[in-house]
């Protein structure tokens, strides 16, 4: 993981959009105030710093070092929130938590085996949330999604680089998030959507698709310039404008054993 995204972790931290505050201020009204939540695969803290304003404690576990580097960086000053280095693989080793949230990280797991794991070591009222893209035709991934999409794939198709190189992903195998935790011992789920129109330019969409694993700084190696200069001019040859509109809706899954 840590060569997966290597030198990704900076476009992460200031490309990727947030989940909004809509979608956070649900989440920690879900878990409640007094709760220790788990962030698993933690990424940048961008579910772990503005959540860890509205609860007790936060655990953030991430398997990059760039990753855990750019979150304590940028959650300075925000003092409930343990940084960590480890995987899904370390769960037994952590301090107790009573929630786990993850967000865009639960296709990098075996994830039957977590959801068994953390049926054992979550308390009775214990939740598995993700947060991530609806369930939507196009989203994220496929070409149709957002308007530049096209263009971005052409580019990345033409230096060799895949999403379904991403080996472990759903995307993948067509197992979805929901059907797997639907089959889990946390049955019970509750959806809310939120809505958000965001305005990218040509240098967000080349930093957005930095931050992504199958087209990271560490996996175009010597080619980075060379594809920041094609993804640059093809994205401007097909809107001149430089500006691009998107409809992001962001779900909150919240995943519960049957009867709490």
């Amino acid at each position: 993981m840590e060569d997966l995204f290597g030198g990704a972790a900076p476009y992460y931290a200031k490309y990727r959009p947030g989940y909004g505050q809509a979608a956070i201020e649900h989440l920690a009204e879900t878990l409640g105030a007094d709760s220790r939540v788990l962030d698993l695969g933690c990424g940048p803290g961008t579910i772990a710093i503005p959540l860890a304003r509205r609860v007790k404690a936060v655990l953030a576990l991430d398997p990059a070092r760039e990753m855990l580097a750019e979150g304590r960086r940028l959650a300075e000053g925000v003092t409930n929130i343990a940084w960590l280095h480890g995987d899904s693989t370390v769960l037994r080793g952590l301090p107790p938590f009573d929630h786990v949230v993850m967000g865009r990280s639960f296709h990098w797991m075996d994830r039957r085996s977590v959801l068994t794991e953390l049926d054992e070591l979550l308390p009775p009222s214990g939740t598995v949330t993700l947060i991530g893209p609806a369930r939507q035709q196009g989203e994220p991934w496929q070409p149709d999604a957002q308007p530049w999409q096209p263009i971005e794939k052409q580019v990345c198709e033409e230096f060799g680089l895949d999403i379904h190189t991403a080996a472990n992903s759903y995307h993948a195998t067509d197992e979805h998030h929901h059907d797997m935790l639907a089959a889990s011992p946390f049955s019970s789920l509750e959806s809310r959507v939120f809505s958000r129109r965001l305005t990218w330019d040509v240098d967000g969409l080349i930093g957005l698709q930095l931050s992504y694993s199958y087209s990271s700084p560490s996996r175009l190696g010597d080619h980075l310039p060379a594809f920041v200069k094609t993804l640059r001019r093809v994205l401007l040859a097909d809107n001149p404008a430089g500006h691009w509109e998107q409809n992001l809706a962001t779900e909150v899954l919240v995943a519960r054993r049957p009867g709490r």
